[in-house]
């Protein structure tokens, strides 16, 4: 059988089953593509008569891949993923019968740097939302996409994706489609509230999107990034955000002000607490600094 055939049996699975996203399902997809690349270039170099079959691929034959993949300066991250796919499809393809043992179970994942995420002070994040200016429909359009990030921690994804319809501005409630299709309502500050209803009443268009672009058709994540960064370039700032920054900055600042862990894993949408914890060291840190400024015994 050619692996493409598991490739796409794979897919399914993942949409059908797990009901995966399909970005998701496209980055798994791509991932075990280059697998099969790969798979064919050994063919190609063998001079035996091996066929190289999935039953033949064996924890040495996955190291190989690894190899070649690590001389392309492929980033911890980037690597960690592959990995990840790697010993899903063999543990799925083990589940079928097409295989004894998942031998990909056996590879490690590389040791990742420590990077925590940047976030805003509650300073910067004011002087930011404050800078879209106007009553026209763009700049109110844009006041409501920099009030919702902050007020609700949600994705780009999960913003660029909202219906009209999914925002109760009486209710202070807006529902969003998270990672793996799962929905979750997320309260709305009062600000963002004012800001989402002085957007949606200076429309006269009929897209049932909650974002729009100039020319009334869907605003996609790209768009939003971009639009983030004229804000800033046109205030002069130097500083080096992107939508997400928004929400590591919102979960911050919950944590900060008394919030408990468990609270912002659900509002974050995060399937593990581990997740939501990194936030924990970020607040650490902020503590840290404070004691370090006020103590006098700290130096």
């Amino acid at each position: 059988m050619i692996f493409s055939y598991y490739i796409d049996k794979f897919a399914n699975y993942l949409s059908i089953e797990k009901n995966y996203s399909p970005h998701t399902i496209l980055n798994y997809t791509l991932d075990l593509k280059e697998f099969e690349r790969f798979l064919n270039s050994q063919k190609e170099k063998s001079s035996s008569s091996v066929t190289l079959d999935i039953k033949e691929i064996d924890y040495f034959f996955l190291r190989k891949f690894l190899s070649h993949l690590t001389e392309r300066n492929l980033n911890k991250r980037t690597l960690s993923r592959k990995i990840s796919t790697l010993k899903s499809f063999f543990k799925f393809m083990v589940r079928e019968g097409e295989i004894k043992i998942n031998h990909a179970a056996s590879l490690i994942y590389p040791r990742m740097d420590k990077n925590l995420p940047k976030f805003l002070t509650e300073e910067q994040a004011a002087m930011i939302l404050a800078l879209p200016q106007g009553d026209d429909v763009m700049a109110l359009r844009d006041k409501a996409i920099l009030e919702f990030l902050y007020s609700t921690g949600a994705r780009v994804s999960e913003l660029v994706s909202l219906k009209l319809d999914d925002i109760d501005v009486i209710g202070g409630i807006a529902k969003v489609m998270g990672k793996g299709r799962k929905e979750r309502l997320l309260p709305l500050g009062e600000p963002a509230i004012v800001c989402i209803k002085r957007y949606c009443d200076k429309r006269t268009d009929t897209n049932p999107m909650f974002l729009i672009n100039k020319r009334s058709k869907t605003l996609t994540d790209r768009g939003v990034r971009a639009i983030i960064d004229r804000y800033l370039t046109k205030a002069a700032l130097l500083l080096k955000i992107s939508p997400h920054t928004f929400r590591h900055s919102f979960a911050t600042h919950l944590l900060n002000r008394g919030a408990d862990l468990r609270s912002v894993q659900e509002l974050l949408g995060h399937s593990s607490i581990a997740t939501t914890q990194v936030y924990t060291h970020l607040t650490i840190d902020s503590l840290k600094k404070v004691y370090e400024k006020a103590h006098p015994r700290a130096h």
